[in-house]
């Protein structure tokens, strides 16, 4: 056996047989980089955001005419970025695996990464030959954005692209986007199966989020049912936003919302029933833990009633499997003044993933989640207002204000839980 291997089991029998000493404390304490012993791994997709500043005034895009505008300002984006700089931000040992070209976008990742952490860029991929993904963000004064996109070596991610000795050294391995990936989507989706086996095989404990498919492209018009099936078995913590999910598995109804909503905006429409429904279907499917983002209107959870299922998470899984056995929770987002949306749903993911390897409980989890998500929009980019998992908890237990569910919850009952309130169905 390989020596990494040797020493990654090794630590995966000390987890196992000690499993307290895995961080420090849990609930409220401030994670440093002792606090858990083997790296997140966050991996899918990555962009390099070109997004030029458009002064005030009249705007159009007409053949052959010169827009006098101003500078651009450059962001990484996507999940590999967004989920993996908020772990950072928080306190997490973080690898991010993203593929890049070999190319002046892909060595502006390069650089942007190891300005926050110079060992942040040690991970990727770098496919000679291949072109960086990256989006136009063009925002004008008082206009929707609108977005000039490549999806560049992205499309040609594949499974192999994660060594197995990366995945053995991992305590959790979340991979974002696969929606937006050509290669992970084809075959039935048989590369993103294949990864995600390989990961349950090397005892990481999984975790997956989504992006809705173009509905004009190749992933648009898969049958997304038949691979979920096959996926969710090898993935511990789904985590896609409640109009990713409801576009897979009912698009006719997904369809019927957005005419009537006039916008793909359809969290007004959606209630109780629906999402026990949805995450009745996921759970049946395999995954562990379902969580569903629900935008402004806050955060979904709902865990497996299979206490065998719970128990084979991953190197992380539950210390106290009891708690988390048949749970339904929700919460709705914390009060703040809104500054921007931009990757709410990847820092929230980040929240969720910290706070789940640390050992909290269900309830914990999905506070910290929530809270995470809300600071990241008081900031206009993606990461820069997440703080420090200390700096999120102080927040947290200082009577920050909630807004009040909009969304209708027949069946669950109020839940306070240390100043808190969380819903629970009963």
């Amino acid at each position: 056996m390989r020596l990494r291997a040797v020493i990654a089991y090794s630590l995966r029998r000390w987890n196992r047989i000690c499993p307290g000493k895995r961080f420090r404390s849990i609930g409220g304490s401030k994670l440093s980089s002792a606090t858990v012993s083997l790296p997140v791994i966050v991996g899918g997709h990555i962009c390099l955001d070109i997004i030029p500043s458009i002064p005030n005034g009249g705007f159009s895009m007409v053949p052959g005419k010169l827009l006098n505008i101003g500078k651009a300002v450059l962001s990484t984006g996507g999940a590999v970025a967004n989920t993996g700089l908020a772990l950072q931000r928080l306190g997490m040992p973080v690898k991010l695996m993203g593929k890049i070209g070999n190319d002046i976008f892909g060595n502006a990742i390069l650089s942007m990464l190891r300005e926050v952490e110079y060992s942040l860029a040690d991970g990727m991929i770098i496919a000679n030959g291949e072109s960086t993904s990256y989006s136009i963000v063009l925002s004008p004064p008082h206009v929707d954005r609108m977005f000039l996109h490549s999806t560049g070596a992205n499309d040609t991610f594949e499974a192999s692209d994660i060594p197995i000795e990366a995945l053995e050294e991992a305590s959790l391995f979340h991979f974002g986007y696969p929606p937006l990936m050509r290669r992970m989507c084809e075959n039935g989706g048989a590369e993103i199966i294949q990864l995600m086996k390989r990961a349950k095989e090397a005892g990481v404990t999984t975790s997956l989020d989504m992006a809705k498919p173009d509905p004009e492209g190749d992933t648009g018009k898969l049958d997304w049912r038949p691979i979920l099936s096959k996926l969710l078995p090898f993935v511990d913590l789904f985590l896609p936003s409640i109009e990713e999910i409801l576009y897979m598995l009912r698009r006719d109804q997904y369809e019927e919302l957005k005419r009537k909503r006039g916008s793909e905006q359809l969290v007004d429409h959606i209630d109780a029933d629906m999402l026990q429904d949805l995450s009745s279907e996921l759970l049946a499917m395999g995954a562990a833990v379902v969580v569903l983002k629900l935008g402004e209107h806050g955060l979904y959870m709902r865990s497996t009633a299979q206490e065998s299922r719970l128990n084979g998470a991953g190197r992380y899984c539950p210390l106290h499997v009891g708690e988390w056995l048949d749970r339904e929770l929700y919460i709705p987002c914390f009060q703040v003044e809104v500054a921007g949306t931009t990757g709410a749903g990847d820092c929230t993911i980040a929240g969720f993933l910290a706070a789940f390897i640390q050992g909290l409980k269900p309830e914990e989890t999905l506070i910290a989640a929530a809270g995470t998500g809300a600071c990241n929009v008081e900031q206009p980019d993606a990461t820069s207002g997440i703080p420090t998992w200390g700096q999120v908890q102080s927040r947290i237990a200082f009577d920050w204000k909630q807004h009040k569910p909009i969304i209708q919850l027949p069946g669950f009952h109020e839940y306070p839980y240390n100043q808190i309130t969380l819903y629970a169905r009963i």
